[in-house]
């Protein structure tokens, strides 16, 4: 497994785990920041936004996805003070910016890392944009075959080296049985960086799952409690839920270890028993 804080994650931890906002805000400042009030209480490693224009993010002629888009866009200067308001929990902030002038902010506030939705594995232009920001990438692919996967990351390693892929199922919401976790199990064997799970499924199993196959990085979306009203309610998870998520993805860090060989200290009384021979 690679030092995630060698490639410029704020954690100590085995597993970087984000909980993903996105834009269950409603478009509300105010509500962002109770949402990432909500995610400080559970561990996480950091918090995720989208930042986009809608005019340019929403696909031509489709009305009713420019309008729920354009009700959840917030304005750019927002995200400065959402970062200021998440840096007082000591968590990493971020974005998914789907649009060059999105990178263009974001890069202004110097945004900790960055974000590539899998809607966008084969934007060639945003990618090569990204990568010039020299930042580290979490590039989603669901829906992305691995010529397509292999031609994004090619375009991400002309800026930055630190680059995690994650396995993803862009369904909204996953079921268990469509969670393909051995697709992560290929990239592993495929790709020379850091590899994670962003998951859609609405409860944690499946990412605790992945944290066994060997997720470095885990993504699941973020809301208050179940009553909160969100636009991406039905795939996303409560603090509770988050706390727990975190707790027993710490405990599978302590089971998992360091892969040490040799004596371990916990056997330290067997050691007399030992039978050499020449």
């Amino acid at each position: 497994m690679k030092n995630l804080k060698d490639i410029g994650f704020n954690t100590d931890n085995a597993t970087y785990i984000i909980a993903e906002i996105g834009i269950n805000h409603g478009g509300d400042v105010e509500v962002a920041k109770q949402l990432i009030d909500s995610a400080a209480k559970t561990g996480v490693d950091a918090v995720k936004f989208q930042t986009y224009l809608t005019e340019q993010r929403a696909p031509a002629g489709n009305q009713e996805v420019f309008d729920i888009l354009k009700k959840h866009e917030l304005p750019f200067e927002a995200f400065q003070e959402l970062k200021n308001h998440t840096k007082q929990y000591n968590l990493d902030f971020f974005s998914t910016p789907f649009d060059n002038e999105s990178v263009d902010y974001l890069d202004s506030i110097d945004c900790d890392l960055y974000k590539i939705a899998s809607f966008d594995v084969v934007n060639h232009k945003l990618l090569r944009r990204l990568a010039a920001t020299g930042k580290p990438v979490i590039m989603s692919v669901g829906m992305s075959n691995l010529d397509e996967i292999k031609a994004a990351y090619e375009i991400l390693q002309e800026g930055t080296s630190n680059i995690v892929i994650l396995h993803c199922i862009s369904s909204y919401p996953t079921q268990e049985d469509d969670a393909n976790l051995a697709a992560m199990v290929k990239l592993q064997r495929e790709f020379d960086c850091v590899i994670g799970q962003s998951d859609h499924t609405n409860d944690i199993e499946v990412p605790l799952m992945a944290v066994a196959a060997g997720a470095q990085v885990l993504e699941k979306h973020f809301k208050i409690d179940e009553q909160m009203d969100c636009i991406d309610s039905p795939v996303s998870i409560t603090e509770n839920q988050m706390k727990k998520l975190v707790r027993e993805t710490r405990r599978i860090e302590k089971i998992f270890g360091s892969g040490k060989l040799g004596v371990r200290e916990a056997e330290g009384d067997a050691v007399p028993f030992r039978r050499r021979t020449d």
